[in-house]
Parts: C-alpha cells; structure tokens; sequence
C-alpha cells in the first residue's frame, strides 16, 4: 500500500498541472510523447537487453501501449472539452473496470472486491456530483476510454508480474517502450507544430510530468499493484480524486464543496478498510 499512497500524493498535482499550464495551449499529441518519451530515458540505463525472455518484453510493451500510450492520448485530450474537476469526476469507474476485468479474467464473480470498488465510486461520486450537460460527452467517453487502458494495464501488469523473478526495475523500460511506440505514431500522424511549448513553465510541468509523474510514478504504481489485493487497487485509484481536488482548492484556489470533499473522501477510506478486512478474514477461512 505504501507504493500507492505515495503515487497518488504525486499524482495529485498532475491534474492541475495538465489542466492549467498544458490543455489548449500545447498540442496533446506532442504533450504525450513528451511525457513518455522522458519516463523511457528514466529506465533505458537499467534495462537488462539480453536477459529479458523475449515473451516478457513483447508483453511489457503491450501492456505499456494500453496502459500509458493509447490512456494518454484519450485522457490529454479529454481537457479540451472538461475541467480539471470534472476530469477528476468521470474517473470514477476505472475501479468497477478494474474489479470486472479481473473477475473476467479469473472466470469467477467476486462479491467482495465488487462491493469495495462501488463503494470507492459513491465516495467519489459524492465529491464532486453536479449535473453534467450533454455537450461534455465527447470528454465524458474519453475519459472512459482512459479508464478502460489504464484498468486494463493494471491488472494485466499485476497478473504477469506478481510473481516474476526479475527485479521490476530491470525490465520496466520495455512498458515504456511500447507506450512510446504508440505515441510516435499518434504524433506523427496527427500533432501540430505549430502548438509547441512556448514557456519555460510550460517545459518544465512537461519535464516534471514525464521524468516524476510517469517515470518514477507509473513503476511505483503498477509495483505497488502486484502486492496488493484487486479490491484495494481498485480503491486506491478513487483516492486520486480527493486528492487531486485538495491539490485544485489548495494551489489554484478552484472551488469546491469542501463538506462534499470531506464525505466522499471519508467513504473511500471506508471502502479501503472494508476491502482489506473482508480480505483478511477470507485468508483466515
């Protein structure tokens, strides 16, 4: 859990980050190949080239082109058409996609890890439910789809290495590298040049976001995924919302209902503790 608690702190200002200084000003495409690009020049000294099995890097690379690559290129653009906090609002399934696609996978249905994922998401719900109007669909269906890539690398991720010799560290680079394959070809194929960054800020969220945020934080995430239970994954990706709005209210001085933030922030954390104990008590039958 400390891996995830730690990311998610990071990932706070991420958001914020993305929404003020980046969204309508840099192109998205260049934006995420920016950010991948750096998070691969991060592991690339510490990749083992020939003593990675050849299955284990093709897989990594796939799961880096969902997770990272084709996650990014919808949720970078989702800004164009939401606000940071409602961004942070229709994040609020990638637990249920989480907790689905595992059972999924298991070809089993599991009550328990279910309850704690739909608890995470009345938590979240509660924080920042407004009436949405039909012209944020567009964003609302990009944000989806972000949803589905990034549950859909965390629990491939999980299944493949929770129980992989090779120090993570040592072969993390290849989910880098296929995430930027992808974001090679998106940019090349549809980035505008002309929407560069202009401003030394500009370059240096950029910088942060790619070295920091997805760099350290994406291999401290999908670590930290495979020693925890898919019900507390799943309601650790909720906790991002709390904090990614306290970050908001705090920094850029947004407004927010804090008694709403307060309530739904109280039922994640119940959430977390209902997971690990239901959990617990399933071991000990």
């Amino acid at each position: 859990m400390t891996y995830l608690f730690a990311v998610t702190l990071l990932w706070a200002f991420s958001f914020s980050l993305i929404g003020v200084y980046l969204a309508g000003q840099v192109d998205a495409w260049f934006s995420v190949l920016m950010r991948i690009g750096l998070a691969t020049c991060v592991f690339l000294p510490f990749l083992h080239w020939r003593k990675t099995p050849k299955a284990l890097a093709l897989k990594l690379m796939a799961i880096g082109a969902v997770q990272l690559g084709v996650m990014y290129s919808f949720y970078y653009h989702s800004f164009l058409y939401l606000s940071v906090p409602e961004v942070l609002l229709f994040t609020v399934m990638t637990p249920l996609y989480i907790t689905l696609l595992n059972d999924l996978l298991e070809k089993r249905f599991n009550a328990k890890f279910l309850f704690a994922a739909m608890l995470a998401i009345l938590g979240a719900v509660a924080i920042r439910y407004e009436g949405v109007d039909e012209n944020y669909l567009i964003g609302m269906l990009m944000v989806q789809a972000a949803n589905i890539c990034f549950a859909t690398g965390q629990v491939t991720y999980k299944r493949l290495m929770q129980d992989e010799q090779l120090p993570h560290s040592r072969v993390f680079a290849w989910f880098f590298i296929g995430a930027l394959i992808v974001a090679l070809i998106c940019y090349g194929l549809f980035g505008d040049t002309s929407k560069l960054p202009t401003t030394t800020t500009q370059w240096g969220v950029l910088i942060y976001l790619g070295t920091i945020a997805s760099g350290l934080g994406y291999f401290a995430w999908n670590k930290g995924a495979t020693i925890v239970n898919v019900g507390a994954l799943a309601v650790m990706n909720n906790l991002l919302i709390p904090a990614g709005i306290i970050v908001n209210i705090v920094i850029w001085n947004r407004d927010a209902d804090i008694i709403k933030l307060a309530i739904g922030a109280a039922i994640i954390l119940l959430a977390l503790i209902i997971n690990q104990k239901l959990n617990k008590t399933a071991m000990e039958q």
